[in-house]
Parts: C-alpha cells; structure tokens; sequence
C-alpha cells in the first residue's frame, strides 16, 4: 500500500562558502552570459521554487548569514531556522533543519544543499513519487546519475530519527551507510543532482541546461 507522507523541504544555507569568496546562495542563477543581463534569480531562490510544487513548504537552515538570506527567503514564501554555531559542519544544520521539520509536524523532507543548481521540479516529483510508492522499508530515496548519486533526496521519519540520534560530528553520508538496505536509489536524466559548486572556476563551468 502506497504511502502518503507529508513532505517538507529543506534547503542547507548556513554554510560560509568560504573557497567561492561569496555566499553561494546568493549567486546568479542561471549565470551571466555575455550580451544579457544578469538573472534577478539566486541559487537560493530557484532551490526554494524547485522544492514548493512537491512540499507543504520549503524550509532553509541559514547561519552568519541571515541577514543577507531572509529577504529572499521570505520573498519566496519560504522559512527559515538558524544554525546558533554553523562551524560545527553540515552536519549540525541538517540537525536543526529536521528538528524544526518534526515540530512542524511534518514525517518526511526532501533535502538539498544550497551549493548546487536546482534540480528541476519534475526530477523533484519523480523522487516524491518513488518514495510514496516504496515498502515501508524504504526509508529514504536518492537520485542516481550515471552512476552517481545526490540530492535533492528524500527521508522519511526513520531516517530522520537516525540522524538527529547521531553525534554532530558525523556526517550525513556515515549514518545513510549504517542503513544502507533502507535506501532506495532512483535513476534521473537531471545532471544537477550530482553537481556541487565550491569555486569559482566550478561556477563559471557551469550550463543552464546541464
């Protein structure tokens, strides 16, 4: 029997993306091309729209930067939750992101990280789909690319239970291979979900259409 969870969306921010030399969220997207004028969207932004069609709302963990963040945030009809001490590592935003989602009384997210381009909504409701249609012993699903595998991904409460259980020094992928036979991987034809950006160099690289 098919299952009918409530979705959040949940968008890591807190980050000092520190090697770009600017806050990633807050880059162009898509990027400036010679001749046009610059998008008036964000990564930010454009993560937070690829999350709302498949989710009751999209939340975003922000740190340091909040002040920058919450107008776009806001803009978009979004939330936020602030990381007290983001140098802790990812890890500790993930942490206060699902907190803030079983408060909400939400039993799923669907998880991303700021430092990527969005994903498309349709690859967002294929992964949405996969997970409602799964065995309950399936608590998460992870987009696979040619191989490779990334976000956004879904995890029900179990697994959301588990990670908030684990140390902040732990990372998201140790406690996802602790229960590795409760994840489901799904094919897509979406590049992005395996595309991170930490430089530069990684952003200007980078192509609208994948």
């Amino acid at each position: 029997m098919a299952r009918s969870p409530s979705f959040a969306g949940l968008i890591l921010a807190a980050g000092e993306s520190s090697r770009m030399g600017t806050d990633k969220a807050l880059l162009p997207w898509p990027p400036p091309l010679p001749g046009r004028l610059p998008s008036s969207e964000t990564f930010l932004s454009a993560a937070i729209a690829s999350l709302m069609l498949a989710t009751d709302f999209v939340l975003i963990v922000v740190g340091k930067n909040e002040p920058k963040l919450a107008p776009i945030v806001y803009a978009r009809g979004a939330s936020l939750v602030t990381n007290p001490d983001p140098g802790r590592g990812q890890f500790s935003s993930l942490q206060v992101g699902l907190h803030e989602v079983l408060n909400r009384g939400r039993d799923a997210a669907v998880i991303t990280l700021v430092d990527r381009p969005p994903v498309s909504s349709a690859t967002v409701q294929l992964l949405r789909d996969a997970f409602e249609a799964a065995p309950p012993e399936v608590w998460a699903v992870v987009p696979d690319f040619s191989g490779k595998h990334g976000h956004p991904y879904l995890v029900g409460r179990e697994l959301m239970e588990a990670f908030l259980q684990a140390p902040a020094t732990a990372s998201a992928r140790e406690v996802e291979r602790r229960y590795q036979e409760h994840i489901q991987y799904v094919a897509v034809s979406d590049p992005f979900v395996t595309v991170n950006i930490n430089t530069p160099e990684d952003y200007a690289a980078l192509e609208p259409g994948g």
